[in-house]
């Protein structure tokens, strides 16, 4: 998308909301005075500048809270609004009195107004000299830029800037493009001009920001809030904010359509100490993500205000999992107990609650794999005998625990139990797992479907799932501009695949679950499930509308619904432009001529499996430990396993090192491997360790780390409750047992 969607509602009743409507209301209007950003007449500019005056005349609209200085920076620069090419770009410029700037240019249109405080402007007219490295300089007039009035400047006039009297100066600085694309920029030595030279952009451009007890206010709101950390996940995991979705920084582009898909949501970003917000938040704004903000002082001072940090992943599913057994008192199994059923050949049945795919790498060797929305589904025909007892696990213990309150609350005749802490406890006491196994979902039969269909409508009605009609979908879908609206398929991969709703993304139900902040970023939006069947929407509705934090509907399709197949498709959102692609072939011959270095930037563990000879790994935010001093003039080539995060890390880095040549694998791995190219494995080449992801302790070889790892695991999760009483309530309602 080229520029934001200024129809988008912001319909916020906080500050950021406000200011974010009242900054679109004022972009519409320059481009209605200016549509050509590249150049402007006096008198259009001089009608804009009338308008940026009355917006900085809202004062409550800029706080000096959410664009602070410090003694260590006492002048800073906070982005406001940019399209995506880097036309019509608004900033706020924040300085102590006394902050100055020498002559300079701006090589495009700009317009200052007045917030707080007073800014001297002195224009000068440029004259050459007889010596073509010096021009002369002399003052023409000043202008005293205050709230309420404003300058003008046109792409050759030169100016200097300084904030007199006592009073903190906010201004807005408009441009016709943003301050990091004018590389043509000079400064003079004296304001009576002489030698001048390029001068960069300021370091870093920052954005709003929000304080710990503000963001706490904001997420008990009741109005639509995103946040997203933008540390690698595995960074992530050591510490992050309860209702942080991970969002890393280099893989927004891939992530940020899906999880949040409306461009007006109000989005707080966080990493550890606002290292790498900042530039999360540039990308954003660029992508058309008009209400931006970021953490001030990142976790670091979430914890120091008092704030409870939260470790590992899927938490808030997990807290779930563990509240429901604290509350509903969910029976269980313990290992012991399964093992000595087994041996007296009792009449039992135990269900695997994972996905296919975590079943197929292990499962308990008699385990049939039934995923957690096909439970009440398909559970009659694995357990017909109402004496059968049901026994629900996982590799932990949120999904047994879910699973086995699924069927409880479905009021199956069967009496069904959890296995304590699943397959992890399996081990601990010295039993094995089988690998390579796959079950076939059993069919429900006309009998079994319709006491599940009874089953689930009771229990989605008691937790107060709201049904649509056509027509009701229509009206939410006319009204995502205004609110988030999230529409998922929760089938299984296959009946998706082979015919789905367009437009409609896949979750199975289980994980949309187990791991809701994968796939939903926006707090107090609306999803939407796709009920096919009449049983497994409504059963992940049920825990959806449990869980809390959301509008939770399903929508039954007609009949004759056209329907599209194929996988879900996924957006690539650019940021910048792109970095060329090589070939397997042109890298195979990069390679034989000369050193090239090349990284593999998307998990570790894929490295590990297989990568090209010679690759590293790194994750993306620390690529630049490994590149080389500036002047290393070795070509650096990325690779991921299809390349299509090769692609945009590939385009973020060479926006970064703009002398190197980077490019990116087309095809990545994958299309090195189909042209019959060498393939290496191992943990050789891995730089950075675990950041991209959380370690399992499933995947220690050392069977005493691995012992260790299952118990700090299970001891973590069973200390969710507790942690979770002192972050306070999330929403959380749970229909009576």
């Amino acid at each position: 998308m080229s520029q934001t969607d200024l129809s988008l509602d912001f319909s916020g009743t906080d500050l950021a909301s406000l200011r974010t409507r009242a900054v679109l209301d004022f972009i519409a209007h320059a481009r209605r005075t200016v549509p050509d950003p590249g150049q402007a007449s006096d008198a259009q500019l001089a009608e804009v500048a009338q308008a940026l005056a009355q917006l900085g005349l809202r004062r409550e609209l800029f706080p000096e809270a959410h664009f602070p200085l410090s003694e260590e920076a006492p002048a800073r620069v906070y982005r406001l609004y940019e399209d995506l090419d880097g036309h019509y770009a608004l900033y706020v410029s924040a300085g102590q009195p006394g902050k100055a700037q020498p002559p300079h240019d701006h090589t495009t249109w700009a317009i200052i107004a007045g917030i707080q405080g007073h800014e001297e402007n002195v224009l000068y007219q440029r004259s050459p000299t007889a010596d073509p490295a010096r021009d002369s300089l002399s003052p023409i007039r000043t202008v005293d830029v205050a709230p309420g009035s404003y300058i003008t400047l046109q792409p050759t006039d030169v100016h200097t800037i300084e904030l007199v009297g006592a009073e903190t100066g906010l201004h807005l600085h408009f441009y016709g493009l943003g301050l990091d694309r004018l590389p043509g920029r000079v400064v003079f030595e004296s304001r009576s001009g002489g030698s001048y030279r390029t001068f960069a952009p300021p370091a870093l451009i920052r954005h709003p920001l929000i304080s710990p007890a503000a963001l706490r206010e904001a997420l008990r709101d009741g109005e639509e809030i995103a946040v997203l950390d933008v540390r690698e996940t595995g960074v992530y995991t050591h510490g992050h904010l309860l209702l942080a979705a991970s969002a890393p920084l280099w893989r927004l582009e891939l992530l940020i359509d899906r999880l949040v898909p409306r461009r007006g949501t109000r989005i707080v970003l966080v990493d550890g100490n606002e290292s790498l917000a900042h530039e999360a938040a540039r990308k954003l704004v660029r992508l058309g993500y008009a209400q931006v903000s970021v953490l001030e002082g990142g976790t670091e001072a979430w914890a120091a205000a008092g704030f409870e940090i939260f470790s590992g992943t899927n938490v808030p599913s997990k807290a779930f999992g563990e509240v429901i057994e604290h509350d509903k008192h969910t029976p269980w199994i313990d290992v012991a107990g399964l093992r000595q059923a087994l041996d007296q050949g009792q009449n039992l049945v135990v269900v695997d609650s994972r996905t296919p795919e975590e079943f197929k790498q292990f499962s308990l060797p008699f385990a049939h794999s039934l995923p957690g929305a096909e439970l009440v589904y398909r559970i009659h025909e694995l357990a017909p005998d109402p004496d059968t007892l049901v026994v629900v696990n996982c590799a932990g213990r949120t999904r047994s625990i879910v699973g086995a309150q699924t069927l409880i609350d479905a009021g199956i005749p069967n009496r069904v139990v959890s296995l304590k802490d699943g397959t992890m406890a399996w081990l601990l006491a010295g039993q094995s797992l089988a690998q390579g196994r796959s079950t076939a979902l059993p069919e429900p039969s006309p009998q079994g479907l319709a006491q599940a269909r009874e089953q689930a409508a009771r229990v989605a009605e008691r937790a107060g799932v709201q049904r649509l009609e056509a027509a009701g979908l229509a009206r939410l879908q006319g009204q995502r501009h205004e609110r988030s609206l999230y529409l998922f398929d929760v089938r299984t991969r296959e009946e998706y695949q082979a015919g789905h709703l367009e437009g409609w993304r896949w979750a199975p139900g289980g994980q949309l679950v187990q791991a809701t902040d994968e796939y939903v970023g926006t707090r107090r939006s609306r999803i939407v499930l796709a009920d096919w069947d009449g049983v497994r929407a409504l059963t992940t509705a049920a825990w959806l509308a449990q869980l809390g934090g959301h509008e939770v509907y399903v929508y039954s399709p007609a009949a004759q619904t056209t329907t599209v197949t194929g996988p879900e498709p996924v957006r690539v959102l650019a940021s910048q432009p792109a970095a060329a692609r090589l070939s397997p072939l042109q890298l195979q011959a990069w390679q034989q001529q000369g050193e090239v270095l090349v990284f593999d930037v998307d998990r570790r563990a894929d490295h590990e499996r297989r990568h090209l000879p010679g690759a590293r790994f790194a994750v993306p935010d620390r690529l630049h430990e490994f590149v080389g001093t500036t002047d290393d003039t070795r070509p650096i080539v990325i690779t991921s396993p299809d390349g299509v995060l090769a692609a945009t890390v590939a385009a973020e880095l060479a926006r970064r090192l703009p002398t190197r040549t980077v490019r990116s694998l087309a095809g990545g791995t994958e299309a090195w491997a189909t042209a019959g190219l060498p393939l290496q494995s191992g943990a050789d080449g891995v730089l950075t360790g675990d950041d991209d992801h959380w370690y399992s302790p499933y995947a220690h070889a050392d069977l005493a780390q691995r012992d260790a790892g299952f118990k700090s695991y299970l001891d973590w999760e069973l200390g969710l409750v507790a942690q979770l009483e002192r972050e306070g309530d999330i929403g959380i309602q749970l229909i009576a047992a």
